[in-house]
Parts: C-alpha cells; sequence; structure tokens
C-alpha cells in the first residue's frame, strides 16, 4: 500500500481541457501527415523542449542561438553551462526513448540517470549528477532571495521518490494525463536532487504521457508554455503547497498548458493536409510542402525563417524551392534585392 495518495477534484476546467487533449489526439491519429513532416516537426519539437526547458532554468541562450548549438556549430560568447545543459537534454530523452523501447516500468534508478544525463558535466558537477541529496535545500524567490518553500529532509528523499514510483506503478484510476501531471508536481515537490529537480521533473511527466499513449507524435513542447508566463507557474505549484497538497489548481494549470500546446500541433496538422494537398496539384516534393506548411501558418517568411525551421537543408536548396513557389504564384517577394535585410515571402495561394 502505497503512502502517497495524491487529492484533487475534477473541475470543468480539467474536464474541458481533457476533451481537447483527447480531440488533439484523435486527429493526430487519425491525419494522413507525410513522415517528412512529422520528422521534421519531431525534430524541431525536441530542439524547442531542450531549449524551454532549460531556459526556465536561467541559461541565457536564445532560440536562434539555442538552434545554432543545436547543430553542431559553436557560438561566440555563450556559456559552456548552458551550451552542456541544452545538449545535455538530448542525451536524456534518448534514455527516454531507449526506457520506452524497453517496456520496463518508472524506476527510483530511471529517475536518477534521467537526472544524471540532464546535469553530467555542468557547473563543477555540483549537482551532484544521479544523487539523491544529502542536505537541505530550498526554493528562493530569484528576485528577492526569500525562500518560498522547503522541501522535506534530505533523509526523507529515498522513501518518498519510492512512494511516488509504486504509485505510478500501481495507479489505474487516474486518468493518465493526470498522472503525468501529478508525477511532475510530486517529484519537483520532494526536490530530490541538489539541482535540475525542474527539468527532471518535466522529463518525468514527458514520459507519463509516451507510457500511456498520449505522445501527440512527440510534436508538443510543454516548457514553452511555461517559459512564458513563468510566474503563473511557479504560482500554480506553489498554490498547491499553499491549499494543503490540493492538486486541483496545478492541475488545471498543468492541462492548460498541455491543451494549449497541443491545439497549435492541431493547427499546424491541418495546415500540413492542406498544404500536402496544393503539393500534389502542384507536383512539389516532400520539402516544399513542408515549405508551404510553414507559408500557411506563418503567411510570411524570411531566408532566415526558413534556414531555422529547415536546419538541415543547405540555403542554395532553400533558395531554389522559395524561386519555385514564387513562379508558381504561391509565394510573393517583397524586398530590393539579396542584401535587402527587410526582404521576406509573403503567402499568396488560396488554402484549400
Amino acid at each position: 500500500m502505497t503512502g502517497f495518495s495524491p487529492r484533487f477534484t475534477i473541475t470543468n476546467r480539467i474536464a474541458g481541457a481533457l476533451t481537447i487533449i483527447e480531440r488533439a489526439r484523435g486527429f493526430l491519429e487519425a491525419a494522413t501527415l507525410s513522415e517528412d513532416w512529422v520528422r521534421r516537426m519531431g525534430q524541431r519539437a525536441l530542439l524547442l523542449e531542450a531549449h524551454y526547458t532549460t531556459h526556465i532554468e536561467g541559461t541565457q541562450l536564445n532560440i536562434e542561438q539555442a538552434e545554432e548549438i543545436w547543430a553542431g556549430r559553436d557560438v561566440s560568447g555563450a556559456d559552456a553551462d548552458d551550451v552542456r545543459e541544452l545538449l545535455n537534454y538530448r542525451q536524456a530523452f534518448q534514455l527516454v526513448g531507449e526506457h520506452l523501447t524497453s517496456g520496463a516500468p518508472v524506476s527510483e534508478g530511471l529517475i536518477r540517470e534521467i537526472h544524471k544525463r540532464l546535469v553530467e558535466g555542468v557547473r563543477g558537477g555540483r549537482a551532484m549528477p544521479g544523487e539523491w541529496r544529502t542536505l537541505q535545500n530550498y526554493v528562493a524567490n530569484s528576485a528577492t532571495g526569500a525562500i518560498i518553500y522547503t522541501p522535506p529532509a534530505a533523509a526523507e528523499v529515498p522513501a518518498l521518490v519510492r512512494e511516488l514510483v509504486e504509485w505510478l506503478r500501481n495507479e489505474e484510476a487516474v486518468h493518465p494525463v493526470l498522472a503525468a501531471g501529478i508525477a511532475q508536481f510530486q517529484l519537483v515537490h520532494i526536490h530530490p536532487f541538489v539541482d535540475g529537480n525542474g527539468r527532471t521533473s518535466r522529463l518525468l511527466s514527458t514520459l507519463c504521457l509516451y507510457r500511456a499513449g498520449y505522445d501527440f507524435k512527440r510534436l508538443f513542447t510543454i516548457s514553452e508554455y511555461y517559459d512564458r508566463d513563468r510566474a503563473s507557474f511557479y504560482a500554480a505549484l506553489q498554490g498547491a503547497r499553499l491549499a494543503d497538497m490540493d492538486l486541483t489548481g496545478w492541475l488545471e494549470f498543468f492541462l492548460t498548458g498541455l491543451s494549449t500546446q497541443l491545439q497549435e500541433v492541431k493547427a499546424r496538422g491541418e495546415w500540413a493536409i492542406r498544404a500536402d494537398v496544393i503539393a500534389a496539384s502542384r507536383k512539389l516534393n516532400a520539402r516544399q510542402a513542408s515549405l508551404v506548411a510553414a507559408f500557411l501558418e506563418r503567411k510570411k517568411l524570411s531566408l532566415a525563417d526558413g534556414e531555422h525551421l529547415f536546419p538541415d537543408v543547405i540555403r542554395r536548396t532553400l533558395q531554389r524551392d522559395l524561386k519555385l513557389l514564387v513562379e508558381a504564384g504561391l509565394v510573393g517577394e517583397v524586398g530590393q534585392g539579396p542584401t535587402d535585410p527587410t526582404r521576406h515571402y509573403l503567402w499568396l495561394g488560396s488554402e484549400p
């Protein structure tokens, strides 16, 4: 019998968000999406999650720098620890993929290994990669330094994590999406590591979703939602503690974030389907169809935008694709010439 028993109420807001999430899941499972588009969007989602989950914790890289580093290029002036934390996420995510393939249940050892991969080689090893903390830690207000939360004593950490793991293995009555949100909250509440607790808890939540069949083709980036409004994110976590560990408010925030991200993914999927129809009528290849999908979403792109969205496509190929879309009357050029910094392309085509 586990000692962990989360309390929450299914509110209208939670029920509504679950409905949106299930609809997005159904759409993504049923939709005929090209393998090329899913691959590109999946790669992009992984980069964005790596960027935003580390950015929440204080890394100073912007998204353009993150894209360069992700592609294996040096970024002048970038903090070495920030770079390592970004790339570490890819290693930790690879571990999650290996775990899913194995079919093994979530374990304390897995959580420690996720943490190890996330923080290894960063900031002189002060985060004690893969090791439970042995000292008391605190959560402080970043602006004032005031302590806002004191986690459980270090001696309690192993038992508390064990109880969480047992709950995840045995709980069947709670909706899997709610269970993922509960796992994220509880791990960060225990704060079992010296540092890296937020990143570890968010990746554990992602793992829980994937294991339950809610991977959404791995196209969502939940940390992007958190990073848009960190104050609300932290308030939702702290609110559960102030509510005597009633997780209702936190779960409302968690599900609102996930449903918001999945609505964006669903919209992109719909644009991709429209792009495939256009590509078939104009005899465009899969890469060009993905470019059309980007135009349908954004309506306007610069060459630099295209390079960010398609990092594996060389500039000359991208320029050729854009020229072809111009000649086909699907997009129009704005700007005086190749050296004009304001030069961009506008979508002109009709949407089927």
